[in-house]
């Protein structure tokens, strides 16, 4: 089993978005390390994500040319109950996975362009599958991107407190639709914190990914309700 010393703060200020990959297969003990992960999500968060090792046509030629994402050789399909609140436990547990990728070793990119009928997921009564996770060994290990300040996303009443800041600078360096970061986080003034989504359907799983980050920042627990 792969050993995993890296820290989630780490892996988050090295992660970055990778759409160009090598075909070299992900090796087993990896394999089973997403897996082990991937099960304890799904119990805990109660979804249906799946490590599926050949991604297939998943990400095909014309995707590459709209989006730039190129053929990786495995995928994480990001399955759950339909809800309301599916987005979100999809972003921030998904990122859960994206950063133990980055421990790994291995590069990932958030896809939401993908060939449906090719990706072989399960998708049951009553589920969707919301948005797909490119998993492999990258070309290049991405670039960082610009990024607005914490002024520009954040709402407080009263004083900063650190550990607020300290969420936010994670924040800050979240994965989000286009690199677009429309969102806000609210601080209150009895000190709980709101999140808030100005991008859309698609920014529900950014928030997701957000409050993770925020999170891993702050010390303070932010899963969404479900």
């Amino acid at each position: 089993m792969s050993e995993i010393i890296m820290s989630d703060i780490k892996a988050i200020k090295e992660r970055h978005a990778v759409r160009n990959y090598k075909p070299d297969r992900i090796e087993k003990d990896k394999i089973a390390c997403i897996i082990e992960k991937i099960n304890e999500i799904n119990s805990e968060g109660n979804l249906h994500f799946q490590f599926l090792e050949n991604a297939g046509n998943t990400y095909n030629k014309l995707l590459n040319k709209v989006m730039g994402l190129s053929s990786a050789p495995s995928v994480i399909a990001c399955v759950g109950k339909d809800n309301n609140s599916l987005d979100q436990r999809v972003g921030y547990y998904g990122e859960k996975l994206v950063l133990l990728a980055q421990k790994l070793g291995l590069n990932t990119c958030w896809a939401n362009t993908f060939n449906r009928k090719n990706i072989n997921a399960e998708v049951n009564d009553g589920e969707r599958l919301v948005i797909s996770i490119a998993i492999g060994y990258g070309k290049n290990q991405g670039k960082q991107h610009k990024s607005k300040s914490a002024e520009d996303v954040t709402e407080v009443e009263g004083t900063r407190p650190e550990w607020f800041d300290n969420g936010v600078e994670m924040a800050l360096l979240a994965p989000t639709a286009v690199n677009q970061q429309k969102f806000v986080i609210k601080l209150r003034s009895d000190e709980t914190v709101e999140f808030i989504n100005n991008a859309g359907m698609l920014g529900e799983v950014d928030l997701g990914i957000v409050r993770y980050h925020f999170e891993v920042g702050s010390g303070i627990s932010q899963i969404p309700a479900e």
